[in-house]
């Protein structure tokens, strides 16, 4: 599993022109899932998002974590986080995990974040999506489930 996780004052998702779901401060996270991501990989990508400590405390210092500082999460399927660009100027996503079996992997991993907690908003899974966001900092991290500590 990929993510792109960007800090955000507020992000939001809108399908054909109609707004689905918005958050204000808190996380938009980009997410791909890669064949073989089972139950362990989606919740302790989860426990690690729920622990991240990113947002400054009254000294200035990234120590406050999402739910310290009251915020959302809006989480978007994207498979070509999955992308091999390493052979030829078209990428490949073999590695992706296949359409039916990663919307399940998606909502299990929305379903994850919850149980921890976290307030989650959702894209709209397939779609074409028009994602904005005002992006905090910037401050942008890519997490790879297997460069996670388990």
């Amino acid at each position: 599993m990929k993510v792109v996780l960007q800090l955000v004052k507020e992000a939001s998702v809108r399908v054909k022109g109609e707004l689905i779901s918005e958050i204000g401060k808190g996380y938009l996270l980009l997410c791909g899932f890669e064949e073989g991501d089972g139950a362990e990989v989606l919740s302790g990508m989860a426990k690690k998002i729920a622990k991240l400590r990113l947002f400054p405390d009254m000294n200035g210092k990234t120590n406050l974590s999402l739910s310290e500082v009251n915020g959302s999460i809006l989480a978007v399927s994207q498979f070509t986080l999955l992308a091999d660009c390493a052979h030829g100027n078209r990428p490949s996503f073999v590695k992706a995990m296949g359409r039916e079996k990663a919307e399940m992997a998606y909502e299990s991993f929305l379903g994850e974040l919850t149980r921890l907690g976290m307030a989650v908003k959702s894209g709209s899974y397939g779609d074409e999506m028009a994602v904005s966001l005002v992006n905090d900092g910037p401050f942008t991290l890519y997490l790879d489930s297997r460069e996670l500590v388990k």
